[in-house]
């Protein structure tokens, strides 16, 4: 189950014990036997958590199909919970590209900085180079590594 979920064994005896996961079964070596269904869940658990979603929401969501009185509460509990993660995930991946535009951005003038001779401008003056100067804007990365006035 591990191996195939790409997870520890830690985190699937943890899954179990939380309860998240279920084994079928113990072999009399005491090994964990999971249905191939408790194999898609911890994939889907996994991807969950790596979204940002809490160990609550998940089981909470894991569960609303059981705490409901009929299909349609259960979907609508359902949809308003992924709604809810849906819109808070785009803000992070609208903050995410816009910090990884800044990174790739502050890369590209920072390679410049590999071939530097400007003994007599380093560490302080950095702000008076020419990679500096001549960049049409300095990415906030580069402002703040290496202490150069931004523009806003």
């Amino acid at each position: 189950m591990a191996r195939l979920s790409h997870n520890t064994l830690r985190t699937v005896r943890f899954y179990e014990e939380t309860g998240i996961l279920r084994p079928v079964q113990r072999t009399d070596g005491g090994h964990r036997l999971f249905a191939r269904s408790e194999l898609v869940k911890l994939e889907l658990v996994s991807e969950l958590r790596a979204a940002g979603f809490s160990l609550e929401e998940i089981r909470e969501l894991l569960e609303s199909k059981q705490r409901a009185c009929d299909g349609a509460g259960a979907s609508r509990d359902v949809l308003g919970r992924l709604g809810g993660q849906i819109e808070r995930m785009s803000q992070r991946i609208d903050i995410l590209t816009k910090l990884r535009d800044d990174l790739v951005a502050a890369q590209e003038i920072l390679s410049r900085c590999q071939s530097c001779t400007e003994n007599r401008l380093y560490p302080d003056g950095c702000s008076h180079c020419r990679v500096m100067t001549e960049a049409s804007a300095l990415p906030k990365t580069v402002c703040v590594l290496w202490r150069v006035p931004c523009e806003s």
